[in-house]
């Protein structure tokens, strides 16, 4: 495990928040830039980070270098993601720097996110995540299971227990 600071993000944190996103929606292949991104009501509201509406999320840091983010989104019924499991559960990001995956980066960053949760007696998080991610083993591990009827979307929730 590489020795990482975790921090709580920050809502002017737009830039780290664009680039955690962006490099999620291409996780196996580039296809979309930033401006695709800004462009899709169906990707810019994974960057849309309101602590007002209770949104909260981690930063990881190395040396001066952020390295990893996980966000929670309360995203409003009308412009719920592709996680969405029920208005009470959050949906999480998560995103670790390529050359940090699999070092704890992102099982410290989602332990962050659950502790949160636990603290603010939230049912759970959910999120979304492509059948053949490798990144499925990391959320099976840290207790997210597949939503039966939305096994195909790759949706995967996290009950506090």
């Amino acid at each position: 495990m590489v020795s990482v600071t975790i921090r709580a993000l920050q809502p002017e944190e737009t830039e780290l928040l664009m680039r955690a996103a962006v490099d999620n929606f291409n996780w196996d292949v580039e296809r979309f830039t930033s401006h695709d991104v800004l462009a899709s009501p169906d990707m810019v509201r994974y960057t849309e980070f309101i602590p007002k509406r209770g949104d909260f999320g981690f930063v990881a840091w190395y040396e001066e270098t952020p390295v990893g983010i996980a966000w929670a989104l309360f995203l409003p019924h009308e412009r719920r993601g592709w996680g969405f499991v029920e208005h009470e559960i959050p949906e999480v990001s998560l995103w670790v720097e390529a050359t940090f995956r699999r070092r704890g980066v992102g099982r410290a960053l989602l332990r962050a996110a659950q502790h949160v949760a636990r603290i603010r007696d939230l049912p759970g998080l959910s999120l979304s995540v492509a059948p053949d991610n490798p990144a499925r083993d990391l959320y099976r591990k840290e207790g997210f299971e597949d939503v039966e009827e939305k096994t195909a979307e790759g949706v995967m929730v996290w009950r506090r227990a």
